[in-house]
């Protein structure tokens, strides 16, 4: 296997459309087009929006219509799912509205799938009904939706149109071994959710490499990590802008959520000892400072899990200090390090 470095990795942004206190989700929607926009123009691959529902700080419940809103806004970044979480949705459906994505925008679409609602369980059941226990054919549904993206599906009494025979990558995400096991025996690249579920990440890395098959989509292991990124020009800078990300979490610990909240100068007058330690256990995969710092840390993190790409989200609530976070990130993949002359 090639050895990965910051030089030869691919990076790209998730974006979970995050709602900051005071705004509303089309102030959220004009923001992410500005960061798909400037994205593109520093070099990063792809711009996914991940399918979350019924959360006060998350507007990204409709990922197909964000998508076709940010792709025709701009003219080469890849625009995708990270992810569908297809046991929400008919995969026949899906299939229909990434073939009209892609029809669209040809050569652009990603089609990431998940197994998670996005949601919490009553939600979910609102979303899914009589399906509940949809996730368990999980499996099943992926096949399904390849099959109907396929040419070989022409002859089918059910026909996906538009969507079939257009190649239209598809990914599988995780956020445990299941997936890994999932996207190896099917040889399709395989995204793994390190920015907030860390624990089982260099188990599951592990796992699909091992497990690979080969497929028609892809030869080789494909790994791609997303992860935590807040950037500035100063580490301590950095650190109260992480603040907000903080926050937020909390929020999800304990269920209490609000929307994206301004910095604060010191988290211990926000959380307890539990929570930050949860807080903490969640954010392993953060990586926040100035520029120094966090090529530092990224050549690390890719040196040990020799990921081919990395998928970024940054909660900052402030837009052009996110822009410029986004930008500093950018710029440090591409520093050689010192010791590599050494």
């Amino acid at each position: 296997m090639a050895q990965h470095t910051l030089s030869t990795i691919k990076y790209s942004v998730l974006d979970l459309a995050s709602v900051r206190e005071g705004q509303t989700a089309a102030d959220t929607f004009k923001q992410s087009l500005d960061l798909a926009r400037f994205a593109e123009k520093l070099g990063y691959t792809r711009y996914w929006f991940a399918e979350h529902h019924n959360m006060i700080s998350v507007a990204s419940s409709a990922p197909p219509i964000l998508i076709g809103y940010i792709a025709n806004g701009t003219t080469s970044i890849r625009v995708g799912s990270g992810g569908i979480m297809l046991p929400n949705h008919s995969p026949l459906v899906v299939a229909e509205q990434f073939g009209t994505l892609a029809s669209l925008y040809p050569n652009r679409i990603d089609l990431g799938l998940g197994r998670a609602p996005g949601s919490d369980q009553l939600t979910a059941m609102a979303i899914r009904g009589e399906n509940f226990n949809a996730a368990h054919h999980f499996p099943q549904d992926v096949q399904k939706l390849q099959n109907y993206l396929s040419e070989d599906n022409s002859l089918s009494n059910v026909r996906a149109m538009p969507g079939e025979g257009l190649d239209i990558p598809i990914w599988i995400l995780g956020s445990s071994t299941d997936s890994a096991r999932l996207a190896a025996a099917m040889g399709l690249p395989y995204a793994f959710a390190s920015h907030f579920a860390p624990p089982y990440f260099l188990e599951a890395i592990s796992i699909y490499r091992k497990n690979f098959q080969p497929s028609a989509h892809l030869k080789t292991p494909y790994v791609m990590a997303c992860v935590n990124v807040v950037a500035a020009d100063t580490d301590a800078e950095a650190k109260r802008l992480a603040t907000s990300l903080q926050q937020l979490f909390i929020g999800i610990i304990t269920g209490k959520r609000k929307q994206l909240q301004a910095p604060v100068e010191n988290m211990d007058e926000h959380w307890n000892i539990y929570e930050k330690e949860a807080v903490q256990q969640m954010l392993t995969y953060m990586f926040t400072g100035g520029p120094e710092k966090i090529n530092h840390e990224m050549q690390a993190f890719v040196e040990k899990t020799q990921v081919n790409e990395v998928m970024v989200t940054s909660h900052i609530f402030d837009h052009q200090a996110r822009l410029h976070s986004y930008e500093i990130f950018a710029e440090a993949l591409k520093e050689v390090p010192q010791h590599e002359f050494q």
